[in-house]
C-alpha cells in the first residue's frame, strides 16, 4: 500500500495567548498543499522504517511515523509488524507540517488496511498526541483552527485554479525565538470569517504573527515575500514558524532564485 501524504499552509496566523501548560494557543487556517512525500506499508515479520529522499537528521526511533505506529500498538496489543518505507519530498523545518501529515498517515491508513473501527474523534486524539498540527491531517481539508491547533473547524474555502509556488531557502529557523519575539494578543479579526473574503483583499489584512521576529532574524525571508508580490503573487506569506515562503498566483509563476532555495510549484 501507498499514500502520500501532503503539506498544509496557514492562512493567516496568529498567537492569541501563553497557556498554562507552556503551549500556546493561536488562531489560523490550515489549508492542504498538493506537494507529497510517498509513504509506503509493507507487510513484514518485524517493524522496520527506513526512509530516502531528504535525509532526515534525527533518531529514526523519533520520527512520527515510528511514533503514530507505537501508539496503534499500544492500543491493539495484536496489530502486525509492518515495514514503513518514507520517501521524503515536503522540506523540513519548513512550517509545511511535512513529519506530522506522515505520522498521521500511519494512524489514518493502517486503521483503513488494518480495518481497526477507530472512530474520527479517535484519531484525532491520537494524532494530537504526535503534536498540535497533527489532528488537522485527520480531516485534510480546510479548517480553521484554534486552541494548540487541534481544535478544527471544517470552512467552505476553495483556491482552486490559483498556482501555489513555495521557497524554502533551507534556512533553520530556531522555534524557541520565533515564540520568543511574540506578545500574544488577541486576533483583530474575526479570521473564520474573514478568510471567507476575495482572495484580492487578503494581503491587507491577514498576518502571520512569526514574520516580525524571523523577518529581523533571517531578512533573506523577509526578501522572498517581498520579491513574489513583485512578480505577481495576490497573496504571499511564511508558512508556520517558516522559513518557507508561499505566494499564490492566478498563473504559474516562473520565477528565478539561488540555486540552494527549493522551488516549488503546483496548481492547487
Amino acid at each position: 500500500m501507498v499514500v502520500f501524504p501532503n503539506a498544509k499552509i496557514n492562512l493567516g496566523l496568529y498567537i492569541t495567548e501563553k497557556r498554562s501548560d507552556g503551549y500556546h494557543n493561536l488562531e489560523t487556517v490550515f489549508y492542504p498543499a498538493p506537494i507529497s512525500d510517498i509513504l509506503e506499508f509493507i507487510p513484514s515479520e518485524e517493524f522496520a522504517f527506513h526512509s530516502s529522499g531528504l535525509t532526515i537528521d534525527a533518531n529514526p526511533a523519533s520520527n512520527l511515523c515510528v511514533k503514530a505506529y507505537d501508539i496503534l500498538k499500544n492500543r491493539f496489543p495484536e496489530l502486525p509488524p509492518i515495514q514503513l518505507h518514507l520517501h521524503k519530498i515536503i522540506p523540513m523545518g519548513a512550517g509545511l507540517g511535512g513529519g506530522s501529515a506522515d505520522g498521521s498517515f500511519v494512524l489514518t491508513q493502517l486503521n483503513n488496511y488494518l480495518q481497526l473501527g477507530l472512530s474520527q474523534t479517535e484519531l484525532l486524539s491520537f494524532a494530537l498526541q504526535l503534536g498540535s498540527d497533527c489532528p488537522f491531517f485527520i480531516l485534510n481539508t480546510p479548517c480553521f483552527a484554534e486552541g494548540r491547533g487541534e481544535i478544527l473547524t471544517p470552512i467552505n474555502l476553495n483556491l482552486a485554479g490559483y498556482w501555489l509556488t513555495i521557497i524554502h531557502p533551507g534556512i533553520h529557523v530556531s522555534t524557541a525565538k520565533a515564540f520568543a519575539g511574540i506578545v500574544p494578543a488577541p486576533a483583530p479579526i474575526d479570521l473564520k470569517q474573514k478568510i471567507l473574503s476575495p482572495i484580492e483583499t487578503w494581503k491587507d489584512w491577514l498576518f502571520n504573527n512569526f514574520e516580525t521576529t524571523i523577518f529581523k532574524l533571517h531578512p533573506e525571508i523577509a526578501n522572498i515575500k517581498d520579491f513574489l508580490y513583485q512578480s505577481g503573487a495576490v497573496y504571499a506569506s511564511m508558512s508556520g514558524s517558516g522559513s518557507a515562503v508561499y505566494g499564490i498566483f492566478r498563473e504559474k509563476a516562473d520565477l528565478v532564485f539561488p540555486e540552494q532555495y527549493v522551488v516549488l510549484n503546483y496548481e492547487l
